[in-house]
């Protein structure tokens, strides 16, 4: 119960420095419809199934996070020998999949590209990086949960005549093995039995 309760008043900060519920979610590792649920004090009923992740044993270390990138990358080089396929540029989901994609990106010298995801419009990617053009490119994030993330970071790399070949998170949290076409890869897989 305790941890419920660092997470309610954690939600409730983000509230009040102007996040919305879509960062909150984002920020604390857990499904919108569970910030809704901590922002409300657990007064309704609590969401089925959504598990708290926290990677602040890995967050706070950079070594870490480049053993984890290490681990992608070999994913990355095992996915493109077995399906035939290169890889341009690595595209890191804001926040949580920048370092590793540029762990990534340093590891197989490849592009480094960045994409802002937005939880009403369809999000963007930073002009400071690699643009995704004409490449075949890989998206990490840190967590799946609805997808939703990683299908606008789809969408939004074909608008911009990408190639997503492969998608890649620390933890799944669905059954699924793909979003919306393109193969998804994690580390671990977690879901609720």
């Amino acid at each position: 119960m305790k941890e419920i309760e660092s997470l309610v008043k954690k939600a409730q900060k983000y509230k009040e420095s102007g996040f919305s519920d879509y960062d909150i979610a984002e920020e604390l590792n857990v499904s919108k419809e569970t910030a809704v649920w901590l922002l409300n004090k657990g007064k309704e009923k609590k969401p089925e199934g959504d598990v708290k992740v926290g990677w602040r044993s890995v967050g706070v270390s950079a070594s870490r996070i480049g053993y984890l990138a290490d681990a992608f990358s070999d994913i990355i080089v095992e996915e493109s020998e077995k399906k035939d396929f290169t890889v341009d540029a690595v595209v890191g989901i804001a926040i949580n999949g920048i370092p590793y994609a540029t762990f990534i990106a340093e590891n197989l010298g490849i592009d480094l590209a960045l994409f802002r995801p937005h939880h009403e419009k369809s999000g963007a990617f930073c002009s400071n990086y690699a643009t995704v053009a004409g490449k075949n490119i890989v998206l990490v994030d840190d967590v799946v949960g609805s997808g939703e993330t990683f299908k606008s970071a789809i969408k939004a790399t074909k608008t911009e005549k990408g190639t997503p070949v492969l998608c890649l998170c620390i933890l799944n949290k669905t059954a699924t093995n793909d979003v919306d076409g393109v193969p998804l890869r994690s580390l671990i897989r977690a879901r609720a039995i």
